[in-house]
Protein backbone atom coordinates (compact mmCIF):
# COMPACT_ATOMS: atom_id res chain seq x y z
CA UNK A 1 0.00 0.00 0.00
CA UNK A 2 1.38 3.70 -0.39
CA UNK A 3 1.52 6.02 2.44
CA UNK A 4 2.39 9.43 2.85
CA UNK A 5 4.47 11.73 5.15
CA UNK A 6 4.51 15.60 4.77
CA UNK A 7 7.20 17.80 5.43
CA UNK A 8 6.73 21.54 5.79
CA UNK A 9 8.83 23.88 4.98
CA UNK A 10 8.32 28.13 5.50
CA UNK A 11 9.59 30.00 2.44
CA UNK A 12 9.90 33.77 3.27
CA UNK A 13 8.82 36.29 0.09
CA UNK A 14 7.92 39.90 -0.43
CA UNK A 15 4.10 39.58 0.21
CA UNK A 16 4.87 37.68 3.56
CA UNK A 17 5.79 34.31 4.91
CA UNK A 18 3.91 31.21 2.87
CA UNK A 19 4.26 27.64 3.43
CA UNK A 20 5.21 24.85 0.98
CA UNK A 21 4.97 21.08 1.21
CA UNK A 22 6.71 18.31 0.29
CA UNK A 23 4.76 14.44 0.77
CA UNK A 24 7.00 11.58 1.54
CA UNK A 25 5.25 9.00 -0.73
CA UNK A 26 5.97 5.59 0.01
CA UNK A 27 5.32 2.53 -2.68
CA UNK A 28 5.45 -0.72 -1.09
CA UNK A 29 6.69 -3.05 0.27
CA UNK A 30 3.53 -4.68 -0.71
CA UNK A 31 1.89 -3.05 -3.63
CA UNK A 32 0.98 -4.15 -7.02
CA UNK A 33 2.94 -1.37 -9.24
CA UNK A 34 6.49 -2.88 -7.42
CA UNK A 35 6.86 -6.56 -8.43
CA UNK A 36 6.95 -7.93 -5.68
CA UNK A 37 8.61 -6.91 -2.25
CA UNK A 38 10.20 -3.59 -3.13
CA UNK A 39 9.62 -0.68 -1.44
CA UNK A 40 10.24 2.93 -3.26
CA UNK A 41 10.46 6.28 -0.67
CA UNK A 42 9.71 8.93 -2.88
CA UNK A 43 9.72 12.69 -2.38
CA UNK A 44 7.43 14.85 -4.42
CA UNK A 45 6.51 18.04 -5.19
CA UNK A 46 2.66 18.12 -6.12
CA UNK A 47 2.65 15.57 -9.16
CA UNK A 48 6.36 15.71 -10.09
CA UNK A 49 8.90 13.45 -8.33
CA UNK A 50 11.89 15.37 -6.29
CA UNK A 51 13.85 12.03 -5.17
CA UNK A 52 13.68 8.52 -5.23
CA UNK A 53 15.34 5.81 -3.07
CA UNK A 54 14.85 2.06 -3.46
CA UNK A 55 14.55 0.12 -0.12
CA UNK A 56 15.74 -3.31 -0.49
CA UNK A 57 16.26 -6.33 1.75
CA UNK A 58 12.53 -7.02 2.55
CA UNK A 59 13.22 -10.44 1.21
CA UNK A 60 16.74 -11.37 1.92
CA UNK A 61 17.15 -14.96 2.58
CA UNK A 62 20.99 -15.07 3.06
CA UNK A 63 21.74 -17.33 0.25
CA UNK A 64 25.64 -16.12 0.17
CA UNK A 65 25.85 -17.36 3.90
CA UNK A 66 23.72 -20.51 3.09
CA UNK A 67 26.45 -21.44 0.55
CA UNK A 68 28.77 -21.92 3.50
CA UNK A 69 27.02 -24.18 4.72
CA UNK A 70 26.15 -26.77 1.90
CA UNK A 71 28.92 -28.50 -0.50
CA UNK A 72 29.55 -27.99 -4.18
CA UNK A 73 27.16 -30.54 -5.38
CA UNK A 74 24.47 -28.66 -2.71
CA UNK A 75 24.85 -24.97 -3.36
CA UNK A 76 23.23 -25.62 -6.87
CA UNK A 77 20.17 -25.43 -5.41
CA UNK A 78 20.71 -22.31 -3.65
CA UNK A 79 22.11 -21.07 -6.70
CA UNK A 80 18.98 -20.93 -9.27
CA UNK A 81 16.35 -19.64 -6.99
CA UNK A 82 17.35 -15.79 -6.70
CA UNK A 83 16.16 -14.85 -9.89
CA UNK A 84 14.06 -17.39 -10.19
CA UNK A 85 12.77 -16.67 -13.72
CA UNK A 86 16.26 -17.75 -14.97
CA UNK A 87 17.24 -20.47 -12.61
CA UNK A 88 19.20 -22.70 -15.40
CA UNK A 89 21.63 -19.41 -15.74
CA UNK A 90 21.98 -18.91 -12.38
CA UNK A 91 23.02 -22.27 -11.84
CA UNK A 92 25.36 -22.49 -14.54
CA UNK A 93 27.41 -19.66 -13.94
CA UNK A 94 28.27 -21.03 -10.20
CA UNK A 95 29.20 -24.47 -11.31
CA UNK A 96 31.39 -22.51 -14.10
CA UNK A 97 33.27 -21.31 -10.95
CA UNK A 98 33.37 -24.20 -9.48
CA UNK A 99 34.63 -25.70 -13.12
CA UNK A 100 37.36 -23.24 -13.43
CA UNK A 101 38.76 -23.86 -9.35
CA UNK A 102 38.79 -27.70 -10.36
CA UNK A 103 40.88 -26.82 -13.54
CA UNK A 104 38.02 -29.25 -15.41
CA UNK A 105 36.99 -29.74 -19.12
CA UNK A 106 33.59 -30.40 -19.78
CA UNK A 107 32.65 -32.71 -22.35
CA UNK A 108 31.88 -31.54 -25.75
CA UNK A 109 28.14 -32.13 -25.80
CA UNK A 110 27.46 -30.88 -22.13
CA UNK A 111 28.99 -27.44 -23.48
CA UNK A 112 26.63 -27.28 -26.36
CA UNK A 113 23.56 -28.39 -24.57
CA UNK A 114 24.33 -25.70 -21.29
CA UNK A 115 24.41 -23.14 -24.23
CA UNK A 116 21.34 -24.22 -25.97
CA UNK A 117 19.15 -24.45 -22.50
CA UNK A 118 20.62 -20.92 -21.57
CA UNK A 119 18.93 -19.39 -24.46
CA UNK A 120 15.49 -21.23 -24.04
CA UNK A 121 15.87 -20.14 -20.37
CA UNK A 122 16.91 -16.38 -21.81
CA UNK A 123 13.91 -16.42 -24.37
CA UNK A 124 11.27 -17.62 -21.28
CA UNK A 125 12.93 -14.55 -18.88
CA UNK A 126 12.08 -12.20 -21.95
CA UNK A 127 8.59 -13.56 -22.89
CA UNK A 128 7.43 -12.54 -18.87
CA UNK A 129 8.74 -9.18 -18.94
CA UNK A 130 7.25 -8.58 -22.27
CA UNK A 131 3.95 -10.08 -21.15
CA UNK A 132 4.00 -8.33 -17.95
CA UNK A 133 4.89 -4.67 -18.87
CA UNK A 134 2.04 -4.02 -20.96
CA UNK A 135 -0.21 -5.41 -18.70
CA UNK A 136 0.90 -2.84 -15.93
CA UNK A 137 0.48 0.02 -18.26
CA UNK A 138 -3.24 -1.12 -18.88
CA UNK A 139 -2.93 -3.48 -21.71
CA UNK A 140 -4.66 -7.01 -20.57
CA UNK A 141 -4.50 -9.20 -24.00
CA UNK A 142 -0.28 -9.11 -24.37
CA UNK A 143 0.40 -11.73 -21.29
CA UNK A 144 -2.22 -14.09 -22.84
CA UNK A 145 -0.03 -14.04 -26.03
CA UNK A 146 3.44 -13.95 -24.05
CA UNK A 147 2.25 -16.85 -21.91
CA UNK A 148 1.59 -18.77 -24.91
CA UNK A 149 4.80 -18.56 -26.35
CA UNK A 150 6.72 -19.14 -22.83
CA UNK A 151 4.45 -22.60 -22.23
CA UNK A 152 5.31 -23.31 -25.84
CA UNK A 153 9.30 -23.75 -24.80
CA UNK A 154 8.35 -24.96 -20.85
CA UNK A 155 7.22 -28.18 -22.13
CA UNK A 156 10.77 -29.38 -23.79
CA UNK A 157 12.54 -27.24 -20.84
CA UNK A 158 10.04 -29.36 -18.08
CA UNK A 159 10.99 -32.63 -20.47
CA UNK A 160 14.33 -32.45 -20.59
CA UNK A 161 14.85 -31.20 -16.55
CA UNK A 162 12.13 -32.56 -15.00
CA UNK A 163 11.41 -28.72 -13.62
CA UNK A 164 9.36 -26.44 -14.56
CA UNK A 165 11.08 -23.28 -12.63
CA UNK A 166 14.15 -24.72 -10.83
CA UNK A 167 15.56 -26.91 -13.48
CA UNK A 168 18.47 -27.98 -11.18
CA UNK A 169 19.94 -29.80 -14.56
CA UNK A 170 23.36 -28.40 -14.35
CA UNK A 171 26.70 -30.31 -12.68
CA UNK A 172 30.14 -29.75 -11.80
CA UNK A 173 31.29 -31.44 -14.62
CA UNK A 174 28.85 -31.35 -17.03
CA UNK A 175 24.51 -32.10 -16.90
CA UNK A 176 22.07 -34.32 -14.93
CA UNK A 177 21.15 -36.23 -17.77
CA UNK A 178 21.58 -37.01 -21.71
CA UNK A 179 18.70 -35.56 -23.61
CA UNK A 180 15.53 -37.57 -24.10
CA UNK A 181 14.86 -39.08 -27.00
CA UNK A 182 13.55 -37.29 -30.19
CA UNK A 183 14.02 -34.17 -27.57
CA UNK A 184 15.79 -32.04 -30.13
CA UNK A 185 13.56 -31.99 -32.78
CA UNK A 186 10.48 -30.67 -30.27
CA UNK A 187 12.97 -28.76 -29.27
CA UNK A 188 13.22 -27.14 -32.55
CA UNK A 189 9.60 -27.48 -33.21
CA UNK A 190 8.73 -24.99 -30.01
CA UNK A 191 11.19 -22.81 -31.33
CA UNK A 192 9.84 -22.61 -34.74
CA UNK A 193 6.29 -22.20 -33.38
CA UNK A 194 7.72 -19.34 -30.80
CA UNK A 195 9.51 -17.65 -33.65
CA UNK A 196 6.09 -17.79 -36.16
CA UNK A 197 3.91 -15.74 -33.38
CA UNK A 198 6.75 -13.19 -32.18
CA UNK A 199 5.38 -10.86 -35.06
CA UNK A 200 1.95 -10.82 -34.08
CA UNK A 201 2.85 -10.23 -30.77
CA UNK A 202 5.54 -7.38 -31.79
CA UNK A 203 2.28 -5.59 -33.87
CA UNK A 204 -0.32 -6.16 -30.87
CA UNK A 205 2.28 -4.00 -28.41
CA UNK A 206 4.90 -1.52 -30.23
CA UNK A 207 1.63 -0.83 -33.16
CA UNK A 208 -0.52 0.66 -30.28
CA UNK A 209 -0.47 4.44 -29.85
CA UNK A 210 -1.22 4.20 -26.59
CA UNK A 211 1.89 2.12 -25.31
CA UNK A 212 4.26 4.10 -27.37
CA UNK A 213 3.20 7.67 -26.13
CA UNK A 214 3.30 5.97 -22.97
CA UNK A 215 6.79 5.04 -22.76
CA UNK A 216 8.64 7.20 -25.68
CA UNK A 217 11.08 9.93 -23.84
CA UNK A 218 10.11 8.73 -20.52
CA UNK A 219 12.32 7.23 -18.29
CA UNK A 220 16.00 7.79 -20.21
CA UNK A 221 18.79 6.51 -18.47
CA UNK A 222 21.91 8.10 -20.16
CA UNK A 223 25.00 5.98 -20.83
CA UNK A 224 27.34 7.73 -18.13
CA UNK A 225 25.02 6.12 -15.67
CA UNK A 226 24.63 3.10 -16.95
CA UNK A 227 28.76 3.27 -15.87
CA UNK A 228 28.09 4.86 -12.66
CA UNK A 229 25.64 2.59 -11.44
CA UNK A 230 27.20 -0.88 -12.90
CA UNK A 231 23.61 -1.13 -15.19
CA UNK A 232 24.09 -4.04 -17.17
CA UNK A 233 22.50 -6.11 -19.44
CA UNK A 234 19.07 -5.06 -22.11
CA UNK A 235 18.57 -1.84 -19.57
CA UNK A 236 22.43 -0.72 -20.56
CA UNK A 237 22.26 -2.13 -23.97
CA UNK A 238 18.69 0.18 -24.82
CA UNK A 239 20.84 3.30 -23.40
CA UNK A 240 23.65 2.74 -26.30
CA UNK A 241 25.91 0.55 -24.19
CA UNK A 242 27.43 -2.36 -26.07
CA UNK A 243 28.49 -4.69 -24.15
CA UNK A 244 27.76 -8.78 -23.89
CA UNK A 245 29.67 -11.04 -22.36
CA UNK A 246 28.94 -13.35 -24.69
CA UNK A 247 30.60 -11.69 -27.33
CA UNK A 248 32.93 -9.68 -25.11
CA UNK A 249 34.38 -12.23 -23.31
CA UNK A 250 33.27 -15.32 -24.58
CA UNK A 251 32.36 -18.72 -22.63
CA UNK A 252 30.12 -22.37 -23.26
CA UNK A 253 29.91 -22.37 -26.92
CA UNK A 254 29.79 -18.95 -27.60
CA UNK A 255 32.79 -17.89 -29.55
CA UNK A 256 31.61 -20.62 -31.94
CA UNK A 257 28.36 -18.64 -32.76
CA UNK A 258 30.09 -15.15 -33.71
CA UNK A 259 28.34 -15.34 -36.88
CA UNK A 260 25.01 -15.96 -35.23
CA UNK A 261 25.03 -14.06 -32.35
CA UNK A 262 23.90 -10.29 -32.37
CA UNK A 263 24.16 -7.70 -29.87
CA UNK A 264 21.03 -5.68 -29.98
CA UNK A 265 21.26 -1.79 -28.68
CA UNK A 266 19.54 1.30 -28.88
CA UNK A 267 20.35 5.33 -28.20
CA UNK A 268 17.24 6.32 -26.58
CA UNK A 269 17.39 4.81 -23.38
CA UNK A 270 13.88 5.08 -22.63
CA UNK A 271 11.50 2.94 -21.98
CA UNK A 272 10.61 1.72 -25.27
CA UNK A 273 14.08 1.33 -26.33
CA UNK A 274 14.18 -0.99 -23.35
CA UNK A 275 11.30 -2.89 -24.19
CA UNK A 276 12.52 -2.96 -27.78
CA UNK A 277 16.17 -4.07 -26.91
CA UNK A 278 13.75 -7.13 -24.80
CA UNK A 279 12.09 -8.06 -27.68
CA UNK A 280 14.77 -8.13 -30.51
CA UNK A 281 17.03 -10.21 -28.22
CA UNK A 282 13.64 -12.73 -27.94
CA UNK A 283 14.93 -12.92 -32.23
CA UNK A 284 18.25 -13.41 -31.17
CA UNK A 285 18.03 -16.31 -29.07
CA UNK A 286 15.70 -18.62 -31.10
CA UNK A 287 18.67 -17.74 -33.56
CA UNK A 288 21.25 -19.37 -31.16
CA UNK A 289 18.92 -22.24 -30.01
CA UNK A 290 18.36 -23.01 -33.40
CA UNK A 291 22.32 -22.78 -33.86
CA UNK A 292 23.38 -24.66 -31.12
CA UNK A 293 20.99 -27.78 -32.24
CA UNK A 294 22.14 -28.06 -35.49
CA UNK A 295 25.62 -28.34 -34.02
CA UNK A 296 24.23 -31.35 -31.45
CA UNK A 297 22.99 -32.88 -34.81
CA UNK A 298 26.27 -33.00 -35.73
CA UNK A 299 27.86 -34.20 -32.77
CA UNK A 300 28.33 -37.84 -31.95
CA UNK A 301 26.99 -39.41 -28.85
CA UNK A 302 29.13 -39.20 -26.36
CA UNK A 303 29.33 -37.92 -22.30
CA UNK A 304 27.78 -35.22 -20.67
CA UNK A 305 29.08 -35.18 -17.70
CA UNK A 306 32.71 -36.04 -15.73
CA UNK A 307 32.66 -38.44 -13.15
CA UNK A 308 33.29 -36.75 -9.83
CA UNK A 309 34.75 -38.34 -6.94
CA UNK A 310 32.13 -39.11 -3.78
CA UNK A 311 33.18 -35.54 -1.47
CA UNK A 312 34.17 -33.01 -4.04
CA UNK A 313 36.95 -30.55 -2.63
CA UNK A 314 37.83 -27.25 -4.58
CA UNK A 315 41.92 -26.32 -3.79
CA UNK A 316 42.57 -23.74 -2.04
CA UNK A 317 42.37 -20.29 -3.96
CA UNK A 318 39.82 -17.83 -5.15
CA UNK A 319 37.96 -17.53 -8.74
CA UNK A 320 35.71 -15.11 -10.36
CA UNK A 321 33.26 -16.33 -13.09
CA UNK A 322 30.83 -14.31 -14.63
CA UNK A 323 27.45 -14.47 -17.20
CA UNK A 324 25.50 -12.54 -19.18
CA UNK A 325 22.65 -13.93 -17.28
CA UNK A 326 18.88 -12.81 -18.94
CA UNK A 327 18.85 -9.91 -16.92
CA UNK A 328 22.52 -8.79 -17.07
CA UNK A 329 25.80 -9.43 -15.72
CA UNK A 330 25.84 -12.30 -12.81
CA UNK A 331 29.24 -12.97 -11.18
CA UNK A 332 30.41 -15.49 -8.83
CA UNK A 333 33.53 -15.07 -6.45
CA UNK A 334 34.53 -18.53 -5.03
CA UNK A 335 37.26 -18.44 -2.43
CA UNK A 336 38.03 -21.93 -1.33
CA UNK A 337 40.02 -23.14 1.79
CA UNK A 338 40.20 -26.61 0.09
CA UNK A 339 37.12 -28.37 1.59
CA UNK A 340 34.24 -29.86 0.60
CA UNK A 341 32.14 -26.21 1.25
CA UNK A 342 32.54 -23.08 -0.12
CA UNK A 343 34.70 -20.92 2.66
CA UNK A 344 33.19 -17.89 0.65
CA UNK A 345 30.91 -17.47 -2.67
CA UNK A 346 29.88 -13.56 -3.38
CA UNK A 347 27.35 -13.48 -5.85
CA UNK A 348 26.82 -10.43 -8.07
CA UNK A 349 23.15 -10.09 -9.16
CA UNK A 350 22.43 -7.68 -12.08
CA UNK A 351 19.03 -6.85 -10.60
CA UNK A 352 21.00 -4.92 -7.85
CA UNK A 353 22.71 -3.04 -9.47
CA UNK A 354 19.94 -2.14 -12.20
CA UNK A 355 17.66 -1.11 -9.46
CA UNK A 356 19.68 1.22 -8.25
CA UNK A 357 19.50 3.62 -11.48
CA UNK A 358 15.72 4.53 -10.44
CA UNK A 359 17.41 6.98 -7.56
CA UNK A 360 18.91 8.80 -10.90
CA UNK A 361 16.17 8.15 -13.40
CA UNK A 362 12.82 9.08 -11.65
CA UNK A 363 13.30 12.18 -10.16
CA UNK A 364 12.60 15.14 -12.17
CA UNK A 365 9.38 12.78 -13.87
CA UNK A 366 5.71 12.35 -12.90
CA UNK A 367 4.25 9.75 -10.52
CA UNK A 368 1.66 8.55 -13.65
CA UNK A 369 5.08 7.69 -15.17
CA UNK A 370 6.74 6.22 -12.60
CA UNK A 371 4.98 3.06 -12.76
CA UNK A 372 6.29 3.01 -16.88
CA UNK A 373 9.72 3.79 -15.52
CA UNK A 374 9.59 0.82 -12.98
CA UNK A 375 8.63 -2.04 -14.60
CA UNK A 376 10.63 -1.34 -17.60
CA UNK A 377 13.61 -1.91 -15.23
CA UNK A 378 12.56 -5.24 -15.49
CA UNK A 379 14.34 -6.81 -12.21
CA UNK A 380 13.58 -9.90 -10.00
CA UNK A 381 13.09 -9.18 -6.36
CA UNK A 382 14.58 -11.89 -5.07
CA UNK A 383 18.20 -11.30 -7.63
CA UNK A 384 18.27 -7.87 -5.48
CA UNK A 385 17.53 -9.24 -2.10
CA UNK A 386 19.66 -12.58 -2.98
Amino acid sequence: MAETTAHTTTVIGVGGAAQTTDMVLNIGPQHPSTHGVLRLRLVLDGERITSAEPVIGYMHRGAEKLFEARDYRQIIVLANRHDWLSAFSNELGVVLAVERMLGMEVPERAVWIRTLLAELNRVLNHLMFLGSYPLELGGLTPIFYAFTERECLQQVMEEVSGGRMHYMFNRVGGLKDELPAGWTGRARQAVAAVRGRMGQFEDLVLGNEVFRARTRGIGVLSPQDVHAFGVSGPIARASGVDFDLRRDEPYLAYGQLGDVLRVVTREAGDCLARFEVLLEQVTVSLDLADACLDRLAELPPGPVNQRLPKVLKAPEGATYAWTENPLGINGYYLVSKGEKTPHRLKLRSASFNNIQALSRVLPGTLVSDMVAILGSFFFVVGDIDK
